[in-house]
This record gives structure tokens, sequence and C-alpha cells, in this order.
């Protein structure tokens, strides 16, 4: 009995320990009523403690990126996903009202997942599709990065010591996996590159394999390509970061 105590008492207490560094949040989901000839949408993010500094900014950079990906043209700084949701279905509507025998359903999709957190970082994906009509929908993949000590997100130059170095380096890995010469222009093999170099996507972020690279749809390949997923492990990159991402916390 003693021995189960004990061990009760050792698993608590490492359980505390871990939950120092992770921040509290709920789940928070909007799912609109099934129906027919309409727009539908269903988001499922988090919410994250209101109490804190820390849990005020992530809540709010999350509706103000998901406001953004609804498309919403009102004031997005200060409209809440809400209003974002019923604009979108207005929006829907109103075109149907003008072409009803031409408008398809619309939709809008977002999911968000938490991809790496430790005592000084918080990473948030969110996996967006939207489809108003077309031949297909789009989809985009975000990353957040929070910095935990400030409060704020992390804007990617403050990821990396020498940015200019580390693009550098990412350069020579892409091309390995591209199956690009090292030599060649990175645009030899097909890629859409703007101004026929190299250059890092507005999209990374920490996982818990490595720092991962995504250029979405469209920016540097044709669609049929899709989203083109680089990750480099921290082993190799740990020299370039500004923040430490510790082997024992993964």
């Amino acid at each position: 009995m003693k021995i189960q105590i004990l061990f009760l008492l050792l698993l608590i207490s490492v359980m505390g320990c871990k939950n120092k560094e992770e921040v509290a949040y709920v789940p928070l989901n909007y799912e609109s009523d099934p129906c027919i000839d309409c727009a539908t949408v269903a988001i499922a993010i988090f919410e994250f403690n209101k109490e804190t500094d820390l849990g005020i900014a992530v809540n709010t950079a999350l509706r103000k990126e998901i406001v953004r990906q609804l498309n919403f043209e009102g004031n997005a700084e200060n409209a809440s996903i809400e209003e974002a949701i019923a604009a979108f279905k207005k929006e829907f509507q109103d075109l149907r009202d003008m072409y009803p025998e031409e408008s398809i359903d619309w939709e809008a999709i977002i999911k968000s997942e938490i991809t790496y957190e430790n005592k000084d970082v918080l990473t948030i994906q969110l996996d967006t599709y939207i489809f108003t009509g077309g031949a297909h929908g789009h989809s985009t993949l975000r990353f957040l990065n929070f910095n935990k000590k400030k409060n704020e997100l992390f804007e990617n130059w403050e990821l990396f010591k020498e940015i200019d170095d580390f693009e550098h380096f990412a350069e020579t890995k892409f091309k390995i996996q591209e199956d690009i010469p090292q030599n060649s222009e990175i645009n030899s093999t097909g890629f859409m590159f703007e101004g026929e170099r190299f250059y890092l996507p507005n999209n990374l972020g920490f996982t818990k394999k490595g720092v991962q690279l995504i250029y979405n749809q469209y920016e540097i390949a044709s669609y049929a390509d899709g989203p083109i997923f680089m990750t480099l492990p921290y082993t190799e990159i740990e020299s370039f970061l500004s923040v430490k991402i510790l082997p024992k916390s993964l």
C-alpha cells in the first residue's frame, strides 16, 4: 500500500511539473445547423484562460485569424467570430438570391492543433478549408507562434539569431528534398519562387519533430502540387534558433 501511495504521489508530482509549462484551455466549437441551399460553417479551436495575459493574447490572435480566414469585410480588428460567421452566411444568401440557379452551397471548415509547447513557446496550427464556388475550394495552413514570456505573437525573424543564415541553410535542405541541383536556380525544376530566388514561407512553426516550413497552394507551385512541406530537425538547426527547444520537452 505504501508503495502504491508513493507511486501515486510521484505521478501527481510529475504531472504537476508538466502542467506548469502548459497553458490552460478548453475546446471551443462553432457549428452551424444542418441545412439545404445554405452556407455551412464548422470551427474547432481553443479558448485559453481569460484570466491571464497570455490567454487573452492567444484568444485575440485566434479570433483575428479566423475572422480574416472567413474574409470578413467589416472591421476585422474588433469583429467577433460569430459576426464573421453571420457575414459569411449572409454573403452566400445574397448571392443565392441574385443567382438561384447558379450558386453552389458554401462551406468553411477550420480546425486547430497545438503542435508544440514548452515554458517559452506555444505553437498553434490552423487548418482552413473555404469553398465559395468554382472548381475547387481553397485550403491553407497557418502557424501562430506565441512568446509565452512576452505574451505576444512571435514575428518569424524573432525565432532565429540571424534569419538570413537560416534561410541559406533552408535553401540547401530544400534543394536536397526536392532533387534540385545545388548549383542550379531554385526554379530550374518547375517551382515558381518570385524573383527567381529562394525565400522562407510566411508559415513556419514548431512541431515535435522540428521547425516545419509550409508553402501553401499557389505560393511556389501550382494548385495540383498541393502544399509543400519541409521539416528541419532541431538537432540540425539548434544553432540558428533564438529560443530554446530542449529535447526533454519534445
